[in-house]
């Protein structure tokens, strides 16, 4: 079945931006997207694989190795001499809320245990995900070891896993997105932070852009060959400029004036820790290599500043402002 395709997906620019950012560079930690039901959170990144090219995967290995640079901690590639491969789609894999911590890292194989009398690992949704999309929709509703266990992951892109006398280790690099309704519940203020971005989406209020967004369901819902057709120009164009940006991005330099707006704003917000800074730098260096540019500016920090710093503010309750509007007029006090 089609997808929507992510450039048909009307406004909603924070959620798309943080996104692409993510996938320009998986080390800028994932992302959060929080908002309102039907507000096209799921819709985007299921969407979003379509725009990347397709990659080559060593045929029949459950962690998805790459052909051309094998983990040395895969268990099924290490000991191929010449591993065949095969093009095939990103992957998107979904974790259903309530996964168990051995259906997400992997278990023993009971089925091999009992019919051939040995120890033998099955992978879980970790491996599935290597090397492309893990999304978690109402994440704010996940056991916290569950969520805490992922980031770890995310973070190390190494999966370890220590079951009946078994003790694995597989690659698992993966793209984490999360999202959820906040009225249903916070995520901890640790595990807010440790997601590089958080996107905060809001219902549209603007009439013509409503009106649109239901035209185009509804055109979607009728007749979806006809309708991933019209929007056919518009995701080539997208997916050659992520394409480049994704290739172009380790060459971005990091101008001292965007670092220096980093620290500045982290640092008059009240920012624990330095996660802060480097998920700006990150997050302005992955935005100027989607706008072609060759060098990071506080033009690029100042963007993406309210994704990359607003989840990381400390919560004052004498403070009426939204998080992301005092990280904007932080930002213009800064900039001033």
């Amino acid at each position: 079945m089609a997808n929507f395709p992510f450039t048909a997906i009307v406004g909603q620019e924070d959620l798309k931006t943080a996104v692409l950012l993510a996938v320009i560079d998986p080390a800028i930690g994932g992302v959060l997207v929080t908002g309102h039901r039907g507000t096209a959170k799921s819709t985007a990144v299921r969407a979003l694989a379509e725009l990347l090219p397709a990659m080559r995967f060593v045929e029949g290995c459950p962690y998805n190795c790459e052909p051309e640079a094998i983990a040395p901690s895969c268990p099924h590639c290490a000991s191929l001499a010449k591993p065949k491969s095969r093009a095939r789609p990103v992957p998107v894999i979904d974790l259903p809320l309530g996964a168990t911590e051995d259906r997400v890292v992997g278990s023993v194989d009971i089925e091999r245990a009992l019919v051939d009398g040995v120890q033998a690992f099955s992978p879980g949704l970790l491996a599935s995900a290597n090397r492309g999309f893990l999304y978690i929709d109402e994440v704010n509703l996940l056991e916290d070891h569950l969520v805490d266990l992922l980031l770890d992951v995310a973070a190390s892109g190494v999966n370890v896993v220590e079951r009946e006398g078994l003790s694995v280790r597989h690659p698992a690099r993966f793209v984490l997105v999360g999202s959820g309704n906040p009225e249903e519940g916070d995520l901890r203020p640790q595990l807010l932070d440790r997601f590089g971005l958080h996107a905060r989406i809001r219902t549209l209020h603007d009439v013509e852009a409503r009106i649109e967004i239901v035209r185009r369901r509804l055109a979607f819902e009728a007749d979806a060959e006809t309708f991933v057709a019209r929007f056919a120009r518009e995701q080539a164009k997208l997916r050659r400029r992520l394409a480049s940006a994704i290739e172009k991005r380790a060459d971005i330099e990091l101008g001292d004036d965007a670092l220096q707006l980093a620290a500045k704003l982290c640092d008059r917000l009240g920012i624990d820790g330095h996660r802060g800074e480097l998920a700006l730098a990150r997050a302005s260096v992955a935005l100027a290599a989607f706008e072609g540019a060759k060098r990071a500016t506080a033009q690029h920090v100042a963007a993406v500043a309210p994704l990359a710093l607003a989840h990381r503010l400390r919560k004052d309750p004498l403070e009426p402002a939204a998080d992301d509007e005092r990280v904007k007029r932080v930002l213009a006090e800064a900039t001033a």
